[in-house]
Formats: structure tokens, C-alpha cells, sequence
């Protein structure tokens, strides 16, 4: 901006015309917030507004809980006895450079006691007491597949599509196509306790607009999300002032020059930051729930308070219109484990898990009770799962490494058919044989259900039409309800 059309944007009159339109605005603000108009959508023409899927969705909302390190297949869900018949013995087809190290090439079996539950007589170890009451609310798919063998690289391809840093993750996809519904709180939240392996990039917007990047949750600080309290001594109008010479300066600022993208969403993250002052603490406050309800969660107990809060947080933002909530539960799963990867039992899998499964199982179990009792489950479609799978042969004596050729996850509610069981891994759980899934066609399915057609949800980037399935992607309809 060069002097004269500095003078003449900044001179008394247009300042005074400007502030005085923004007085108008702060009154009819206040004035729709008593009137409770403002728990809405975003206004149209904002980055965020709501926007129509491509079809009819079945969820409207998404939870996933994701579990870093990832936890075994053989030892979660996918019952192989031939384990424990061949324990110690060579494991034919074995190639111990399959995990990150090496391993033994002989078979181990699972440490855990196996049941069937549920009238699908879905099989499942002994460490989840919680979530195997709900089984029969659970589409398990025991074929998945990845293409890493190295937690970083898999957790972006598990969020992104593909194993490189600089594309965007599936719930920045989910807010670019579908906008937010609720103009005081964020489309998308990450929570997390210490961040996984990887760290902020894995849940990075890429090259979409900066606005549509995840509000990230800190479970152990006290003050969650960075950045949110005003400045001691600062009122609610001045702040409100504040921004609205800002935003007057950078309308200037965009007039004069091409549109610049990231700025926009700078502004549009200012104003949301704003109107969270007052909401995300309300949608955050555990204590606001029941006793009854937090004990039953596990808020309080040492092995499951922080997944508990992070799961009771999750049900009250999906039920304040947030879009999608991602979730990096557990905590440092003991023997093998570090705090970045919990599920990661390369030293002995039996303690590990017992431990890892022991802080995530309540909070699980009791969220999927909670939101099918609040009638959330039919519009929420909840994921479980890690990065990868473990190996089938032991890692040293008790232990298992990386397996990206096979492992199992699960989804529930929001448009999936419960007690479906899809795929198969081979006999001992090392690959994945029948109907194998991968990364692709696992967004196509969620994209699905959110109303999204996966091949038509696009963003040109660098002289390129980008999606989130890249060039391939099948949706799953033995899933689908």
C-alpha cells in the first residue's frame, strides 16, 4: 500500500465510519447470542460454511480412535490357535526383515486367553473386557494392509493416503468438503497425551487453506489448547475492536493484491479462536458431567483418567456439531512401549498390551455405551485401530515387531452393518489373503458414509486435481448397513 492509499484507508473519517459499523455489528452480535442464534453453521462464504455432501450420509460425524505403536492383531481380534499349536516352531514364509529389527522367524503364541462374544461370535482376547460387549455393534475387518514398516511414514499414510509429509490428513479432506456445523467451535480436533511418533505433520491440512488444519488438544496440560485465553486485563469489547480494525486492515490488504489464501485463513482462524474463548471451555469441562458418568469412564483412575477425559471430550463435541474428532489414545504400554507408541511391544507383547489395552478398554467400551444411549451412535461412526499390524514370529523371546501385511480394525455406528466380519489374514496372522483392504480403500468407505463421493472430493494443487485416494480406492460395501 503506498502513502496516498495509506492516507487516504487510515484518515479520521473512514476509521470512524469503520469502527462505528463494527459497534453495529458487536450489538447485533450480542443481541443474536442472547437469542441463541449463534450455535450455528458458519455464515455462507466462509472457508467453514456448511456445504451438502455428495448423497445422503449415514454418519454425519466421526470418531477415530486411533492406537499408536499399534497393537497386534493376533493378540486383539484376530483368533489364530495355529500359534499356539506351532509355538517355537519355524514359521514357514517367515522374512524377518518384515518388522523395523529382526526377528526370530519362529512362531509365537498369544499370552492371552480367547472367547466369542456377542450373537456374532466375534473372537477377541482377554484384555478387552469393555469394548467386546459391543461386538455385535462392530464391523471387523481382519485384512488391512500398509505399505510402511516404520510408525512415522504409516501414520501418515493412514491419515493421509499416502507415506510422505505435505499431504493433507483425512479430517482437514472432511472439513474441506463438508464445512463445520458449529461456528463457535473447530470441524476438527486432534487430542492426544504425548503426540505420536511423527508429531503435528501427521495430522497436517498439506497444501488445502490453512483453515481447515485440526484444533490439537492437549490432554495433560492445563490449558489444553494453546493460545485460547485473552490477555489479562483485556475486556471482551476491546478484543472484539481489536479484530475488527484487523480484519479492516487486511480487506485492504486483499483488495490491493491477489488473493492470498493463508491470510484468509489466518483471519478466519483469529475469529474462530474469538468465539472459542467462551464455548470450547464449556464443551471441554468433564466436571460439567455426572459423577455417575465419570466413574464410569474411568475418570479418576490412574490406568484410564487421561483416555477417559479424552473420551468423554469427544462424545461432547460430536454432540456440539464438531466433525470429526481424532483421538491418539493410550498411555506408555509398559514392557516394549514408549510414550509416543504406546501399542509398540517389541520386548515382551503379553505386558505391553495388558497395559495399553488395560488405560483404553473403559473409556472405549463405556463412550460407545454412552453414545448409543444418547442416540449418537446411528450419526457417529466410531474407527479403532493403529498404524500397522504385528508380526506372527517373536521378536527376541516374548516380543513382536512391525507387520504392515497385516492387521485388523474395526468401525461402528454411523451407517456400518454390526457383527460383519471381512477378510482374512492367513493361518497364523502374517498377511492379509482374502479381500485385502488398504489405506485407500478404507477412506473411500469413510468418505462414503459421510456422504462423499472419494473420487469427486478434489483440490488442484500444483497444476494437479489432488484426493484423498490418490488414484485408487474401493469402498467396502459388506460394511455398509
Amino acid at each position: 500500500m503506498n502513502d496516498s492509499q495509506l492516507s487516504h484507508f487510515l484518515n479520521r473519517r473512514h476509521f470512524l465510519k469503520q469502527s462505528g459499523l463494527g459497534a453495529g455489528a458487536l450489538g447485533l452480535t450480542a443481541l443474536l447470542q442472547d437469542e441463541g442464534l449463534l450455535n450455528a453453521a458458519p455464515a455462507a462464504g466462509s472457508s467453514l460454511a456448511t456445504r451438502p455432501p455428495h448423497f445422503a450420509p449415514k454418519a454425519k460425524q466421526v470418531i477415530w480412535l486411533f492406537m499408536p505403536g499399534s497393537p497386534s492383531q493376533v493378540d486383539t481380534f484376530d483368533y489364530k490357535p495355529q500359534l499356539k499349536n506351532h509355538d517355537g516352531q519355524s514359521l514357514a514364509g517367515a522374512d524377518p526383515k518384515t518388522g523395523f529389527f529382526t526377528t526370530s522367524g519362529k512362531v509365537l503364541k498369544s499370552p492371552f486367553k480367547w472367547a466369542q462374544y456377542g450373537e456374532s461370535g466375534a473372537w477377541a482376547s482377554e484384555i478387552f473386557p469393555h469394548m467386546t460387549k459391543h461386538v455385535d455393534d462392530m464391523a471387523f475387518i481382519y485384512s488391512c494392509f500398509s505399505r510402511s514398516n516404520n510408525h512415522t511414514p504409516a501414520m501418515l499414510e493412514m491419515n493421509s493416503g499416502v507415506f510422505l509429509q505435505g499431504r493433507p490428513c483425512m479430517g482437514s479432506w472432511v472439513s474441506y468438503g463438508l464445512g463445520s456445523a458449529n461456528r463457535n467451535l473447530p470441524g476438527f480436533v486432534v487430542m492426544h497425551g504425548v503426540k505420536p511418533r511423527g508429531g503435528d505433520p501427521i495430522w497436517s491440512p498439506g497444501f488445502l487453506p490453512k483453515v481447515y488444519q485440526p484444533t490439537a488438544i492437549d490432554g495433560r496440560s492445563a490449558t489444553p489448547i494453546a493460545n485460547l485465553a485473552r490477555r489479562n486485563g483485556m475486556t471482551n469489547e476491546q478484543q472484539r475492536s481489536q479484530l475488527d480494525v484487523l480484519n479492516a486492515l487486511n480487506a485492504k490488504h486483499q483488495e490491493l493484491r491477489a488473493h492470498e489464501a493463508d491470510l484468509a485463513a489466518r483471519l478466519e482462524s483469529f475469529e474462530l479462536a474469538y468465539r472459542m474463548q467462551s464455548s470450547a471451555p464449556e464443551a471441554m469441562d468433564v466436571t460439567l458431567e455426572t459423577k455417575t458418568t465419570q466413574d464410569e469412564y474411568g475418570v479418576g483412575a490412574k490406568e484410564t483418567d487421561l483416555v477417559a477425559k479424552q473420551c468423554i471430550i469427544a462424545r461432547r463435541l460430536i454432540e456440539r456439531g464438531v466433525r470429526f474428532v481424532q483421538l491418539y489414545a493410550g498411555t506408555n504400554g509398559g514392557a516394549g512401549g514408549v510414550g509416543d507408541v504406546p501399542w509398540d511391544g517389541h520386548g515382551d507383547i503379553g505386558a505391553n498390551h495388558r497395559i495399553a489395552a488395560k488405560s483404553v478398554d473403559q473409556p472405549i467400551g463405556t463412550l460407545l455405551s454412552d453414545l448409543k444411549a444418547r442416540g449418537l451412535l446411528d450419526s457417529t461412526l466410531v474407527i479403532w485401530g493403529g498404524e500397522f499390524g504385528r508380526t506372527s514370529d517373536s521378536q527376541g523371546s516374548l516380543g513382536r515387531d512391525h507387520n504392515p501385511n497385516a492387521f485388523t480394525m474395526w468401525m461402528a455406528g454411523g451407517g456400518i452393518k454390526g457383527g460383519v466380519q471381512y477378510g482374512a489374514s492367513d493361518e497364523f496372522g502374517y498377511k492379509a489373503v482374502e479381500n485385502r483392504v488398504g489405506v485407500n480403500d478404507l477412506h473411500a468407505t469413510i468418505l462414503h458414509l459421510l456422504g462423499i463421493d472419494h473420487e469427486r472430493l478434489t483440490y488442484r494443487f500444483n497444476g494437479r486435481d489432488y484426493r484423498l485416494t490418490d488414484v485408487a480406492g474401493e469402498i467396502i460395501p459388506e460394511l455398509l448397513a
